[in-house]
This record gives structure tokens, sequence and C-alpha cells, in this order.
């Protein structure tokens, strides 16, 4: 995976690690900067507070990599609170983000489709594994 970074104020440079991988360093003094999106070879998201009420937890976050680990060989899994806002609306919403980078991801269609419901079947029941241990009721204020 590759960090490009759009320099705007104060930047902060990556490191390349044994491995070849870049990963950021310490934002020190910046809080906010731009950057281009990281392509992504798959995206699977989960709308697990739809039916968990509540966001995923760190230990359940690693489950899922652990799960999807054997069959992707490399993911990025990001639980997150979005909040979607226009006049008069707003959405809240507890998604998981599961990215498998593009050379973990097979070109040929039927082997990709194939690929794509095994990994969105483990991400199923991992949510459901999840939602059925430990569920927070939905109510309206």
């Amino acid at each position: 995976m590759t960090f490009t970074r759009l320099l705007c104020d104060n930047p902060s440079g990556l490191v390349r690690r044994s491995g070849g991988h870049d990963h950021p360093m310490q934002v020190e003094r910046t809080i906010a900067f731009a950057t281009d999106q990281e392509e992504t070879g798959l995206e699977i998201r989960v709308n697990f507070g739809v039916f968990a009420g509540r966001d995923a937890t760190t230990a359940e976050l690693e489950e899922l990599g652990k799960l999807l680990l054997s069959e992707a060989g490399e993911v990025s899994i990001v639980g997150e609170e979005r909040h979607e806002l226009s006049d008069g609306v707003e959405i809240v919403l507890h998604q998981v983000r599961v990215a498998i980078a593009p050379d973990r991801v097979a070109n040929d269609r039927a082997e990709r489709e194939a690929f794509c419901r095994k990994l969105v079947g483990l991400a199923e029941i991992w949510a459901r594994r999840c939602i059925h241990e430990r569920h927070a009721d939905i109510t309206e204020l």
C-alpha cells in the first residue's frame, strides 16, 4: 500500500519500514490534512449499527481481521461512526469497512465474484455473532 499526502501547511512525512511497506509517521503538530484516497481492490461495508445498535468494539474488529486474514492475506479494517448531514437531515451510521488491496483480488471476474461472496459471507457471520452476543436496544428519543 502506498500513502500519498497533499501537503497543505505543516507536512509530516512517511517512513518506509522493512518489508517495503509505507507507514505514516506520528503526526506532530498537524491536526487535519488532506490525502489522496488510497485505491482498494475490494471494499466490504458492514452496516453494523443498524442491526447491533452500537459500534463494533476493538476486540470485535480484531476478530473480524483474524477471520478474513486466512482468505484475503492482508486486510485494512475501519470501525467508524459516520455522520451524513444536509439541510434538516442528520444520519449517524455505525459502519465497518474492510479494504482488500488490489494485488490480493483476482482480475478474472468469476474468481473475483467468488472471492467477494466468500468475504461478505464471513463478514455477515462475524456481524451476526457479535450482534447475538451483545445487542444494544435502539430507542426513539
